[in-house]
């Protein structure tokens, strides 16, 4: 269960580029950045709290003392790392359906990429290639990404009030007060662990 903390799941998968077209994968990804709309259903996915590409190059790894062996690698790396709320087989397929000639894009020059559709070879590629995670920290575990921006919002929210409303008499005090509690209900919600989604993914236990 390293790979959970509370609501979320941290994965990260490490793929094989031959090394002579990473240039490529950095070309794609630098033109991404330069224009979101590129990833604009990625950014759409609410589960989402943080995902991540980065390109190591053959000769780029580390070395980090003179009694370390280096490698002879014969290729580059792709490393994605994310960490998303809900299940993993929920997170790869929404993954898929948001962005899915972008992800063939992003994946396309590495070895035996299969294409993000049909999802099974997909679910393959990812699993075979996903390393476990050996520590997860988690700062909020009972909370989604939702739960985050709604705690933000109702912390502004709050203070607004506070500012507005502090000495007011008390009819229009308790008056206010429901008319911003009518507003932030949809923020209010209960931080709970989240219920198994089927005993298939509980038995996979990552």
């Amino acid at each position: 269960m390293s790979n959970i903390a509370g609501k979320a799941y941290a994965m990260n998968v490490i793929t094989p580029i031959r090394w002579y077209m990473a240039w490529i994968n950095k070309l794609i990804f630098w033109v991404a950045l330069k224009k979101p709309a590129t990833l604009r259903g990625l950014i759409t996915l609410s589960l989402i709290h943080y995902a991540r590409w980065v390109i190591i190059g053959k000769n780029q790894f580390p070395h980090l003392d003179e009694r370390q062996p280096k490698e002879n690698l014969h290729y580059a790396y792709m490393l994605f790392f994310s960490n998303f709320n809900g299940s993993w087989a929920q997170y790869v397929d929404s993954f898929t359906f948001a962005i899915p000639s972008g992800l063939d894009l992003f994946w396309k020059w590495n070895i035996r990429y299969p294409k993000s559709v049909p999802l099974t070879p997909f679910h393959s590629y990812i699993q075979f290639n996903q390393i476990q995670t050996d520590h997860y920290y988690n700062a909020y575990p009972m909370a989604t990404a939702n739960d985050v921006k709604a705690a933000q919002k109702l912390k502004a929210a709050l203070l607004d009030f506070d500012r507005q409303f502090y000495d007011v008499a008390p009819d229009q005090f308790l008056k206010q007060y429901k008319a911003l509690l009518r507003t932030l209900q949809h923020d209010l919600g209960t931080m709970l662990p989240t219920p198994i989604v089927s005993l298939a993914e509980q038995a996979r236990g990552d």
